[in-house]
């Protein structure tokens, strides 16, 4: 059994440390994750790829074993300490990024990426839970909305340092030092992040003494309609999400003939700025409005979603490099705004027994729909479109994949009816 330490929920200083923790994980695991959107075109010179081996490699390679290994990891971190599991997870994962350095071909990074997702199956919906465990339910949004701070950071440190060592010395380089960050930080991370005392924040009926098995959390699902509305919308606006990070750097290499440095600095400053500011906006607004109603932590992600759509539609077709950076600005933030609302309606719609699993059983949809789809969706279609707009296929892809964020906030307005009866 795990040994709890329980935290007194008067030290601030401590929890924030603990989300500090929390957030540098989550940074690490998007550097990993993301890394090969930015390291594409070299790879892809260098290995002889399609668009379409690339999307796979991207997205499936990841996604497949991250999403089928979550739910049974999710399953013992509801009965173990969370912390050890998060720890073995953050040096798995590290050390086959590193792996992929000295791939040779297709087959190789291939495997070395299912690797990365088979470590990273045990990186985030234990730390969902515990961040539910350090804060209270009426700051649970903001909470988590910083701890997804780890997107945008992660995602752009990945495309910023990976671009740069990329093109100053090699994209195998590029795997190996970030890989070897990751492991160095991982007993870092054990010293400091003591496990918590499970559902310490909610009230005592809430907090079953047993934890609950897979059975057990899906007939708790099954009469919760607004997880499943909340899932898929979520899977379907990653679809977009994931394939833009993977493919949006490569796009500016052959629409704006930038550099790969010049990409990576591009897209890497729209990410940091416009995702944290994305994240923290979704985050405060459902903790000021959502306590009142319940029903707006769905629908201020499926307001931010529809608002995407006419600043990607001209901000991709701009010709002007600087009007674009400001145009995709504010898409890429509203792309994250989902997050905060979102991320704190699945911990609230389970008891705290259930958290870990329920997180798991969601994650498992978003991004087997989301990584696995989005990235080799917007390959294929790019593949297709080729023939007739040659390197600007790209654009016509993308163009096409924010249809999924209307598909998004379509199934989170329908999950709005039913989250204020859901709501544990």
């Amino acid at each position: 059994m795990s040994t709890s330490h329980p935290v007194a929920p008067e030290s601030p200083r401590y929890r924030y440390t603990v989300l500090a923790m929390l957030v540098l994980v989550y940074t690490f695991n998007f550097i990993d994750r993301q890394i090969v959107g930015i390291l594409a075109v070299p790879i892809k010179a260098d290995l002889g790829l399609t668009d379409t081996q690339l999307g796979l490699m991207g997205g499936l390679a990841f996604a497949l074993f991250y999403t089928l290994l979550g739910i049974p990891i999710a399953v013992l971190a509801d009965r173990r300490n969370r912390t050890v599991i998060v720890t073995v997870a953050l040096v798995f994962w590290s050390a086959m990024t590193a792996v992929c350095g000295f791939a040779q071909n297709f087959w190789q990074l291939f495997l070395a990426r299912l690797g990365v997702g088979v470590g990273e199956a045990g990186g985030v919906a234990p730390c969902y839970s515990l961040v539910a465990d350090y804060f209270p339910p009426h700051q649970r949004a903001r909470a988590l909305a910083v701890y997804s701070f780890g997107v945008p950071i992660g995602s752009a440190l990945g495309i910023l340092f990976g671009g740069f060592i990329a093109t100053h010395i090699d994209w195998r380089t590029a795997f190996i030092i970030v890989g070897a960050a990751g492991v160095m930080v991982a007993p870092i991370f054990k010293m400091v992040v003591r496990e918590p005392k499970r559902g310490r924040f909610d009230a005592p009926q809430a907090r079953p003494a047993t934890p609950a098995g897979i059975g057990e959390v899906m007939r708790m699902l099954a009469r919760k309609p607004s997880f499943w509305g909340l899932s898929f919308g979520a899977a379907a606006s990653s679809m977009m999400g994931y394939g833009l990070f993977f493919w949006l750097p490569s796009f500016l290499v052959r629409s704006y003939g930038l550099s790969l440095l010049e990409a990576s600095l591009f897209f890497g400053t729209i990410l940091l700025f416009g995702g944290i500011a994305g994240l923290w906006l979704g985050g405060s607004l459902a903790d000021r409005l959502g306590t009142a109603r319940r029903r707006m932590y769905a629908y201020i992600p499926a307001a931010a979603f529809i608002a995407t759509i006419p600043f990607y539609l001209f901000g991709v077709t701009s010709p002007s490099l600087v009007v674009a950076f400001f145009l995709l600005l504010v898409p890429t933030g509203l792309g994250l705004v989902w997050l905060g609302p979102v991320l704190s309606s699945i911990q609230h719609v389970v008891p705290p027994n259930m958290r870990t699993t329920a997180s798991a059983i969601f994650l498992f949809i978003n991004n087997l729909i989301g990584i696995g789809l989005g990235t080799v969706m917007l390959g294929v279609l790019s593949d297709v479109l080729s023939a007739r707009f040659g390197a600007d296929s790209l654009r016509y892809a993308i163009l096409a994949g924010t249809s999924f964020y209307l598909v998004a906030a379509a199934l989170f307005l329908l999950s709005a009816r039913r989250l204020e009866r859901d709501w544990e």
